[in-house]
């Protein structure tokens, strides 16, 4: 499956054996005793070069989802024997700031909590940290994050905000609507990349990452809107003004289904208890300034 996964993706047997480690000929071999196994065609070969069939890239997603599945489950398993065994919590970097800070300080209160790992990363990446098993579990937000194949809780729901350049007319305004920050000549809004790594179209920039889009958005190049709660990275020269009919944003905790660890149970706990307000002030009530 390996081997298929590098012939898919280079599109050509030689760079893909340069890849492996290996000799072109037995990964040809490999390939065809796939195809005759699985009884269809994977791959077309021609003068042309190799491209994929439409099984092949059925094929292709599926192996890419089975070998991420053996690998995280590689590294829980050698997680769990280690001498200081941890849970590892991934989040977006400046992203719900004040919330993870509560949820980690009440989870380390309880009687036998594990040490928390926090990794941090950029929109969308916490997905896949989790499902190739390089994080256990992590604050990911609805409806933006793809939460195929993981189970979750909700903590928080709130509204989003439009940061904008605190030099801007905008920014003197004590609200907006996704109308008025949706046409905005000189400030266009910024271009994440869609779950595939395509751009949407637009004449916003397109980034990658939070510091370079901190900083479009201080030079005056371009606005976004987030959820409130992801403003922890603000800069003094950006101001967030409150998008009144933008979707509501969830923060949930989520981790790889049917993987539920004793640790893990009780970090969930811990955040079902911030919902209810078990644990200090009830989190729904209370701004997240972070």
């Amino acid at each position: 499956m390996r081997y298929f996964v590098a012939v898919a993706e280079e599109l050509h047997f030689g760079r893909a054996a340069e890849r492996l480690s290996m000799a072109q000929p037995p990964l040809s071999r490999a390939i065809q005793q796939l195809e005759r196994r699985l009884g269809v065609l994977l791959l077309n070969r021609d003068r042309r070069g190799v491209s994929l069939t439409t099984a092949g890239e059925v094929m292709l997603a599926e192996a890419r989802l089975a070998l991420d599945a053996v690998d995280a489950a590689v590294r829980r398993t050698r997680r769990a024997a280690s001498a200081q065994s941890a849970l590892v919590l991934t989040t977006k970097a400046g992203a719900s700031h004040e919330l993870l800070k509560e949820l980690l300080d009440s989870y380390a209160a309880r009687p036998g909590a594990v040490e928390i790992d926090v990794l941090l990363c950029e929109i969308g990446e916490q997905g896949r940290l989790l499902r190739d098993g390089r994080a256990d579990v992590a604050i990911m937000h609805a409806p933006f994050d793809v939460m195929t194949g993981l189970d979750s809780t909700e903590i928080l729901t709130k509204g989003q905000v439009a940061i904008v350049p605190a030099s801007h007319p905008l920014a003197q305004r004590s609200s907006l609507t996704m109308a008025e920050v949706s046409d905005v000549p000189d400030l266009p809004i910024a271009r994440w990349p869609r779950h595939d790594n395509t751009y949407p179209p637009g004449p916003g920039p397109e980034v990658r990452s939070q510091s370079q889009l901190a900083q479009l958005v201080a030079l005056g190049r371009t606005l976004l809107v987030i959820p409130a709660s992801s403003r922890a990275w603000q800069w003094p020269e950006h101001v967030a003004v409150p998008v009144l009919d933008a979707p509501s944003v969830t923060t949930l905790l989520a981790w790889p289904a049917g993987v539920r660890s004793a640790a893990l149970a009780e970090l969930v706990e811990t955040a079902e208890r911030l919902k209810e307000g078990d644990i200090g002030d009830p989190v729904e009530n209370r701004e997240i300034a972070g």
